[in-house]
């Protein structure tokens, strides 16, 4: 994967200072930039077209949330990572869709995190354009047709092999590995994932819809906006009289099925 082409905005010389140097530690990151306001930062985006911006949220006149609404309408925004000293910015940071938000002073290993997700960003998206145009090529070849039915034949069969066997859980330097197997159920908390394992509960700062593709959708079903349950540990099946239902697992945990989500009680059917 090509280098990510990084830009950093903050209206503080020694905070870009800093964080260039922790980043030199990072090979996928290529530095392009650094902007000390918010209208600098939206020409330098729409210039040198990075690929992601480490942008500061208390910046005079111009703020980091600003800088996004000045983009709006671009055919293509970078990834952002928001960078404050105050935290009570976090739930508007996370409705902008940032990327990743970060306190300072900035942690070496949250730092680290952020860099994760954006490489996993990145390489999701690279592959899916990569996926795309040979399907193009495919489907222009001679006999194409047959050609692309095999080969997703072939990925359904071996689809299995890409979800995740286990989850790393860190949590103050120290890393829990959890066999995907053993958890019994998800629920989502803001931008964590809670992870049920039998009476204990790991704290995963993912999303759900990330967390769904890393798991088996034969065994891992969505049941509500905010939960995903391991259909191994179902019991029980209990409707109720307005359209939803609930499970019971097996640890005695009931679980409520929205109505949204119905198709996954006719399995048990």
């Amino acid at each position: 994967m090509a280098k990510i082409k990084t830009l950093l905005v903050d209206d503080e010389p020694l905070a870009i200072r800093g964080l260039k140097i922790r980043l030199e530690e990072f090979s996928d990151i290529e530095i392009i930039g650094s902007c000390e306001n918010g209208r600098d930062a939206v020409k330098a985006i729409k210039d040198l077209k990075p690929d992601l911006v480490f942008l500061d949220i208390q910046m005079p006149g111009f703020d980091g949330f600003a800088v996004l609404r000045a983009l709006v309408g671009e055919a293509v925004i970078p990834q952002v990572v928001f960078v404050t000293a105050y935290d009570q910015y976090a739930l508007e940071a996370f409705e902008a869709h940032a990327l990743d938000y970060l306190l300072k002073p900035v942690e070496i290993e949250r730092l680290t995190d952020a860099i994760f997700r954006a490489k996993d960003h990145f390489s999701r998206v690279t592959a899916v354009e990569h996926n795309a145009k040979l399907v193009k090529m495919i489907e222009d070849m001679d006999g194409g047709e047959e050609v692309l039915s095999a080969i997703l034949e072939d990925a359904e069969t071996s689809g299995e092999d890409r979800y995740d066997p286990q989850l790393r859980i860190k949590d103050r330097g120290h890393i829990t590995i959890i066999n995907v197997a053993d958890v019994d159920y998800i629920d989502a908390a803001g931008d964590y994932m809670c992870i049920h394992v039998h009476e204990k509960t790991h704290i995963l700062r993912e999303t759900m819809k990330t967390m769904q593709r890393r798991l088996d959708p034969k065994v891992f079903q969505r049941i509500h906006r905010s939960a995903i349950v391991n259909l191994d540990r179902v019991r029980e099946v209990r409707p109720h009289s307005n359209g939803e239902c609930f499970l019971t697992l097996a640890s005695g945990k009931e679980l409520k099925v929205s109505r949204s989500y119905k198709d996954v009680v006719a399995r048990f059917l």
